[in-house]
């Protein structure tokens, strides 16, 4: 195998191991929001139930 080749080879496998770490930050990054965001709701709807039962 020429030494390009395998340079070429070395780098390329690290790209994709960056991007697939890049990845599941995104995905764990996605998941932190969405449950800030189920948070958000659950405290919003007690209180609009709150004022839907004095009317």
């Amino acid at each position: 195998m020429d030494p390009i080749d395998s340079l070429v080879e070395l780098i390329e496998g690290k790209s994709k191991a960056k991007t697939k770490q890049k990845r599941k930050w995104r995905e764990i990054e996605q998941l932190k929001e969405r449950l800030e965001l189920e948070k958000e709701i659950e405290f919003f709807n007690g209180s609009f139930e709150h004022l839907l039962e004095e009317y």
